[in-house]
C-alpha cells in the first residue's frame, strides 16, 4: 500500500492520513490494551502512516507514543507527532508562564523528543482572558527549539484572527469536518487558505458510524460504547436525523461497492479530495482497519459522485454555526459531554483500561 504525503510547511510533511490518539486515552472506552496499542503502532509507521496525533490531555498517550519511540528508534527517526496545548477550564483564570512551560516540558519528556513537531493550541473558556498571552509563550518556546511549528484546533473564526492579529505564528489548524458537518466550509478554510495555514481534520468517521455496520439499524442511543459515538450522534441529530443519515450511509455505500470499498473509505476520499484539507486524522485502536484506509489513495471519486452526496448534504438542517461554536457552550447538548479538566489528571496516568475520576 502507499500512503500519501503532502509538505505542508516548508520542509515538513506528514502522511495525509495521521493516526489519531483520542480513542487510545484512559476513559474514552472499555477494551482497550495498552501494550498492544504501543505495539501495533510499528504497523502503522511501517505502512506509512507516520504522523500521529495526540494531546496533553488525552491520558496516557504521550506516554504510550513515547514508550514506542524508545523501543523502537529506527521507527521512531522516521514520524511526525502532533500533540496539543490544552489547560484545564479551571486553571485558565490563574494561568501562568511557568504553567504553560511546565506542560510544554511534560509532553517534551514523556514522548522523548528534544522538540515538539507541531503543539497545537486550545482555551476553553474566552471569557476569561489570557489566550493570547498563552500562544505567545508558545512562540517563545518556539523560538528556544522546543516546539517546531504553532497550531491551533478547535478555534472558531473570530479566535483565530486574534491570534494571528497577535502575530502567533499559526501553521496548522485543526478542525471537525466532515461530509455531515460542514461548518469549516462556512468561512475558516478560507481564512486558512489566505493565511498560509495547513489544515487537518477529524471526524470523517463520526468514531464508527459511517460504516455499513449501521445501515439499515434502529436509532442508536444511550449507553454508547465510547466518547466518540456519542458525540458524532449529536452531530448526526443536527445533520438532519437518523433518516437523512441512513440515506447518506445507502448513498455511500452504493458510491463503495462500485470502487470495491467501504462508506467510511468513500467519506474519508470526499474528505482528502477538498479543497485546502491537507491531512485527515483516523483514530484507530487497533490494525484491524488499516489496510482499509489505505484503500482511500486508490480510489477515485467522480463528478456524478459528489453530485449525489451534495445532493443529500443540501437537505441538511446543521450542525449550525461556526467551527466549535455549538462545543462552547457548556449548557448545550455539544458542551455538557466536555471534559474540560483533563490536563491536571495526566500527571497521574493509570492503565489504559481504567475509568477516569470524574472532572
Amino acid at each position: 500500500m502507499t500512503i500519501e504525503r503532502r509538505e505542508i510547511l516548508p520542509g515538513y510533511s506528514i502522511s495525509r492520513i495521521l493516526k489519531g490518539g483520542w480513542q487510545l486515552a484512559s476513559g474514552h472506552g472499555e477494551g482497550i490494551e495498552r501494550d498492544r496499542a504501543v505495539a501495533d503502532m510499528a504497523a502503522f509507521v511501517e505502512a506509512g502512516v507516520t504522523s500521529f496525533d495526540c494531546a496533553d490531555h488525552y491520558l496516557g498517550v504521550e506516554q504510550m507514543i513515547g514508550d514506542f519511540r524508545k523501543a523502537r528508534p529506527d521507527l521512531a527517526a522516521k514520524m511526525q507527532i502532533h500533540t496539543k496545548y490544552v489547560p484545564d477550564w479551571d486553571a485558565l483564570a490563574t494561568l501562568t508562564r511557568a504553567d504553560t512551560v511546565r506542560i510544554i516540558d511534560r509532553s517534551l519528556q514523556r514522548l522523548g523528543v528534544e522538540t515538539l513537531d507541531v503543539v497545537q493550541f486550545f482555551w476553553w473558556n474566552w471569557k476569561v482572558e489570557g489566550a493570547v498571552e498563552a500562544a505567545l509563550v508558545l512562540k517563545d518556546l518556539q523560538k528556544e527549539g522546543k516546539i517546531r511549528h504553532i497550531g491551533v484546533t478547535n478555534f472558531t473564526t473570530p479566535q483565530l484572527k486574534q491570534l494571528i492579529d497577535a502575530g502567533v505564528p499559526v501553521a496548522v489548524n485543526q478542525l471537525q469536518y466532515s461530509l455531515v458537518d460542514h461548518r469549516p466550509e462556512l468561512a475558516q478554510l478560507d481564512d486558512c487558505r489566505a493565511n498560509g495555514i495547513a489544515v487537518v481534520t477529524y471526524g470523517h468517521l463520526l468514531g464508527g458510524f459511517l460504516s455499513a455496520d449501521w445501515i439499515g439499524k434502529p436509532e442508536a442511543g444511550e449507553p454508547y460504547a465510547n466518547r466518540s459515538l456519542r458525540k458524532y450522534k449529536l452531530i448526526i441529530e443536527d445533520f438532519g436525523g437518523w433518516d437523512l443519515f441512513q440515506e447518506l450511509l445507502r448513498a455511500l455505500k452504493a458510491i463503495g461497492d462500485r470502487l470495491g470499498v467501504g462508506p467510511g473509505e468513500v467519506a474519508l476520499r470526499w474528505t482528502l479530495d477538498r479543497p485546502g484539507i491537507d491531512g485527515c486524522i483516523v483514530g484507530a485502536t487497533s490494525t484491524r482497519n488499516l489496510a482499509r484506509n489505505a484503500r482511500v489513495f486508490e480510489i477515485a471519486l467522480t463528478d456524478a459522485d459528489r453530485t449525489a452526496l451534495d445532493a443529500i448534504r443540501a437537505r441538511r438542517t446543521g450542525p449550525e454555526g461556526d467551527c466549535y461554536e455549538l462545543e462552547n457552550d457548556r449548557t448545550g447538548r455539544h458542551g455538557r459531554i466536555m471534559r474540560p479538566n483533563q490536563n491536571a489528571l495526566e500527571d497521574k496516568p493509570w492503565p489504559g483500561t481504567a475509568t477516569p475520576p470524574a472532572a
